[in-house]
């Protein structure tokens, strides 16, 4: 079955791991390829461009680079190896978008950003990224920024919510057609941005807290007031957020569609998607790459979803808020 996964950070393993090649056709250091993507039937890929800690370029032993030159190298990365096998992907800006490039029998490349500390409080930026082709943006990672407050163990910090800049920020992506994402951010910054979002949302790839208790999980009342809003969630397949004990290195289909029953039960059917996270996880990953998620399809039969609510997890459910939400 065809699918949409809102989450990976390849384009940040081609820089740390093959930044010479930067080949996202067949690639040797990433979960996401293109080939593998046509191979598993994908429709279309969120590309996420994660702006990192500068440990990660310690640990990589390359020299750091500025949050504009990472964003940029990134940016090219994806270009490029979409210019050059534009025989098999396009560019998709929104749903619309992906259904033409699947006309054209072409699978979608969609791009994002992971943190919005680079918009450094300032609108302008946004249209910039905006104008560069993104049409996501999680407004945190695991520390504080422009936006607002991260998940935190913290509970004083999980309760902040955004800053006055973030509050203007969020209304005014909705305006422009970029998509509200919510993964990484605090407890207090979900519910402001509920508050402020008159179009659907996203939490691009969170989990449910009731069955893994990780602090970057939906409370159930969360997951609730997402599907209120029309929004979407990408399950996850991290073992941290998959299991009852965080540090459990198994994640399996069968866990995955666990959290996916006990999201639909919540937040009804419609708010159920696929982030797998890929190339930001580590672990024994029963699922290991694009190319093998029909394991998920079967889990989820299992599990007692019907045909067509695999459908809706697997690509109309994001398909849908894309529409709603990106121009």
């Amino acid at each position: 079955m065809q699918f949409i996964d809102m989450h990976c950070d390849s384009l940040m393993m081609l820089l740390f791991r093959d930044a010479e090649e930067a080949d996202l056709y067949t690639s040797k250091v990433t979960s996401v390829d293109f080939k593998r993507m046509r191979e598993g039937g994908q429709l279309a890929q969120f590309f996420a461009v994660f702006l990192p800690m500068k440990s990660a370029y310690e640990m990589f032993h390359m020299p750091a680079l500025s949050d504009e030159e990472y964003i940029s190298t990134l940016h090219g990365y994806l270009m490029k190896n979409v210019e050059a096998h534009q025989d098999m992907i396009a560019l998709a800006h929104n749903g619309f978008e992906i259904e033409e490039n699947l006309r054209a029998g072409k699978m979608s490349a969609v791009l994002t950003m992971e943190d919005g500390r680079a918009v450094e409080g300032k609108t302008e930026n946004l249209k910039r990224f905006y104008d560069m082709g993104f049409r996501a943006l999680s407004l945190t990672w695991n520390e504080s920024n422009c936006f607002g407050a991260p998940n935190s163990k913290d509970s004083a910090v999980m309760q902040k919510g955004l800053t006055t800049f973030g509050k203007e920020a969020v209304a005014y992506m909705q305006d422009i057609g970029m998509l509200v994402d919510v993964s990484h951010l605090s407890d207090g910054g979900f519910y402001d941005v509920a508050d402020i979002c008159k179009k659907p949302f996203a939490a691009t790839h969170s989990n449910c807290r009731a069955l893994g208790p990780h602090q970057r999980n939906m409370t159930d009342d969360m997951i609730r007031v997402l599907g209120n809003h029309g929004g979407v969630a990408g399950i996850n397949f991290g073992p941290e957020f998959l299991n009852a004990d965080v540090t459990c290195k198994d994640s399996t289909a069968a866990l995955m569609a666990e959290h996916a029953r006990h999201m639909a039960d919540i937040g009804g059917i419609d708010c159920v998607g696929i982030g797998s996270d890929f190339d930001g996880i580590m672990g024994n990953l029963e699922i290991a790459d694009c190319a093998h998620m029909d394991i998920l399809e079967h889990a989820l039969a299992e599990r007692g979803f019907s045909g067509a609510d695999i459908e809706k997890i697997f690509y109309k459910n994001v398909l849908r808020v894309m529409k709603d939400t990106m121009k």
